[in-house]
């Protein structure tokens, strides 16, 4: 799978650079919405992954954008990605309110994407555009933090009292741990996608499959934090600053 996907993405950044002396190519800025969504399992279930953890944020980057023959071409550029996690107070004892915990996750990468593209021109300069392609993502950080809150026990009736202590947990960076908490910084994606397009500027919005198991440890037997999938969502508008035609 990955000698594949490097293989298109040679042959796409080898098409685009041919494309040089053809019109209809412009290089812009985009910035949008990012939903990061990391997927993993527990030893409940080891073999589904039902655990989702939906980071919202921002996406920012550069495109370039270059058509070959009758509307088909390519894009390719560089992102960077910031995604945010609040899990929100989560109930750990069934018979009482508390102890409760919460898990915070902070998520940043840069990535760079190859996308094959095909544009239909439905009015003068104005364009709806199909894309899909590999995606390879760094991972900058990957943050996590669980917090915890428990009611105060009266030392007399043994009962809990309306007073409750919280208490921060310590920042974890996933990218330096072992075993069953550590994760992988590289993680490759394939995305499918639709555009807008009228003159220079542009809306785009897609979806990013992830392709390999983001876990440094993928100990199948036990079936705790073993499988995983980085996945991603995103809507961009942007600008062509440079466009030939």
């Amino acid at each position: 799978m990955k000698k594949v996907i490097v293989t298109m993405m040679a042959m796409c950044l080898t098409a685009s650079l041919w494309a040089v002396e053809l019109p209809n190519q412009g290089l812009g800025l985009q910035i949008g919405w990012a939903q990061p969504t990391l997927r993993v399992n527990d030893s409940n279930s080891p073999d589904t992954l039902n655990h989702h953890f939906h980071m919202n944020g921002f996406k920012v980057g550069l495109i370039y954008d270059a058509s070959y023959i009758a509307g088909f071409g390519s894009s390719m550029g560089l992102n960077y990605t910031f995604g945010v996690y609040n899990g929100g107070w989560n109930q750990r004892n069934a018979y009482n309110t508390y102890p409760q915990d919460r898990q915070l996750i902070t998520y940043n990468e840069l990535e760079i994407f190859v996308d094959w593209q095909y544009k239909f021109e439905v009015a003068k300069e104005t364009y709806l555009i199909l894309y899909t392609g590999p995606t390879i993502q760094c991972g900058l950080g990957l943050s996590w933090r669980k917090d915890t809150r428990t009611d105060v026990i009266d030392p007399v009736t043994h009962l809990p009292t309306d007073e409750i202590i919280t208490t921060r947990g310590d920042r974890m960076n996933a990218y330096n741990a072992d075993g069953e908490d550590g994760f992988k910084r590289l993680n490759v994606t394939w995305g499918v996608g639709a555009g807008f397009q009228y003159k220079r500027y542009f809306l785009r919005g897609g979806y990013d499959f992830g392709l390999i198991n983001p876990h440094k440890v993928a100990d199948y037997s036990t079936g705790v934090h073993s499988r995983g999938r980085l996945d991603q969502w995103s809507i961009k508008i942007g600008m062509y600053i440079w466009y030939a035609e």
